[in-house]
């Protein structure tokens, strides 16, 4: 990845060519769209290359792009390094991306023929609350396996490596936005979410939390030929521009200036990445904030699904939707749609999960149909499998199901012996768990179930 030049100013060449065009030029420039046909919103370096509409160079061609884009512009009251607003427009495949998330982001989670309760919604929120901490940290650099760090989270254990901890840490930040959705957005929000983003993994404690100063050498490097890709604003500027980025989040959005909520935590996102306002941890604290506002404005199932990890697939489309909106005179609606359609497929992502879990559970209920067991050992097979249960004594289910000790003994030795439940001790009690990948144990065979005649 490079840096990009600048685009070609395209108001000073069409009022220094204007009078150069033919009527049939002129026609040919103005009827140019914001976007080409199959919704593509190409940058300038794409456009030099495809052949140009009949009359026109490829320069003429662009200059129709970006005057039609102008044209459609919206500027929000936030500032590249010139001083110029950043602005954007809504093309096609903007809006239906916008429309498409509006159905699923803030509706129910569902497949086909089946609603998820609210107890499976619950695991999925802690799937992707495990997923997007995991998948942050890599893209910064994180060296663990979603193992290790599935595991360090599930146990509550204290992590052991650097990488461990931004791991550990991306999940604390994960639960404390949710926690503060409600208030409104200040640059102490923004330190105290990077705080816990970088506790314990910057070279300079005293950075943690606190912006950049004067005197940090902070720039934005190719990771392969250590190029610098973007300087960011001067660090005497920060407090403003955190404050005006502030003010653009808080501001009521159902008056004549309504941006899309979704728009508003993208560009969010975006200038936490572009003002750099922190030595280290920046990418990790602008995405946990992308989530604070989508979840803040009625988005809940943002929670459910993992930006990073779609991101992590194609990290360089990641950075060169940066590299264009920065290089084309402030136009985000390049970083826009990048994040449009990982949204998309993270959605996308999130509904196989279920319906491949849904089918699981179904031909879980259809194989343990088949299995020797009594009512009282599918009904606690169906609760684990569904998540509705993690473990059980004897005790408790004798106390459910209205039996002897001896009976309700032996229906989870069974199940334990089986392979379904794996029984613990604590303290004097045995504790059957449910056994990891209980869905996908179906196959080994169970003792042979015992008569009502000999219980």
């Amino acid at each position: 990845m490079k840096q990009l030049p600048i685009t070609p100013d395209a108001p000073k060449l069409l009022g220094e060519k204007m009078k150069s065009f033919s009527p049939q030029q002129l026609s040919a420039i103005f009827s140019i769209r914001v976007d080409l046909p199959g919704g593509i919103y190409p940058h300038y370096e794409k456009v030099k290359r495809l052949p140009p509409p009949e009359g026109l160079t490829a320069e003429e061609h662009w200059l129709g792009i970006a005057a039609a884009r102008l044209a459609a512009s919206r500027s929000v009251s936030l500032f590249q390094k010139d001083g110029a607003p950043f602005w954007f427009t809504e093309p096609s495949c903007v809006r239906a991306n916008l429309s498409q998330l509006d159905k699923r982001a803030a509706g129910s989670i569902a497949t086909n023929g089946h609603e998820v309760n609210s107890s499976e919604q619950e695991r999925y929120f802690a799937r992707s609350l495990i997923e997007e901490p995991f998948s942050s940290s890599v893209l910064e650099g994180a060296a663990t396996t979603r193992q290790i760090a599935k595991k360090m989270i599930e146990e509550d254990r204290q992590p052991r490596t650097k990488d461990e901890r931004m791991v550990l840490n991306n999940y604390l930040a994960m639960r404390y936005v949710k926690r503060v959705s409600t208030q409104p957005l200040t640059p102490e929000l923004i330190k105290e979410i990077h705080r816990i983003v970088c506790e314990g993994t910057m070279e300079n404690p005293e950075k943690c939390g606190n912006f950049r100063s004067s005197t940090d050498n902070v720039a934005v490097y190719d990771d392969l030929s250590n190029e610098v890709l973007h300087f960011p604003p001067p660090a005497e500027e920060l407090q403003y521009r955190i404050e005006s980025l502030c003010r653009f989040c808080n501001e009521d959005s159902t008056n004549e200036n309504f941006v899309h909520p979704l728009i508003k935590a993208i560009i969010l996102h975006f200038m936490i990445g572009y003002d750099h306002p922190f030595v280290d941890g920046n990418g990790r604290t602008a995405r946990a904030l992308f989530y604070w506002y989508a979840v803040k404005s009625g988005y809940w199932l943002m929670e459910y699904i993992s930006i990073s990890k779609t991101i992590m697939k194609a990290p360089a489309q990641y950075g060169k939707a940066y590299l264009h909106t920065e290089s084309d005179r402030g136009d985000l609606t390049y970083f826009i749609i990048h994040q449009l359609n990982v949204m998309i497929e993270s959605f996308n992502d999130l509904f196989i999960y279920m319906e491949r879990r849904k089918q699981k559970i179904d031909a879980f209920v259809a194989a343990i149909a088949d299995k020797s067991l009594n009512h009282r050992q599918s009904f606690i097979l169906n609760e684990a499998a569904r998540n509705r249960m993690r473990s059980t004594t004897i005790s408790a289910h004798q106390k459910s199901h209205g039996v002897s000790y001896l009976t309700a003994r032996k229906d989870l030795e069974e199940l334990s012996e089986a392979g379904y439940f794996q029984k613990r001790k604590r303290g004097r009690e045995n504790v059957y768990l449910a056994a990891p990948n209980l869905l996908e144990r179906l196959t080994k065979p169970i003792a042979p179930r015992a008569t009502e005649s000999s219980l």
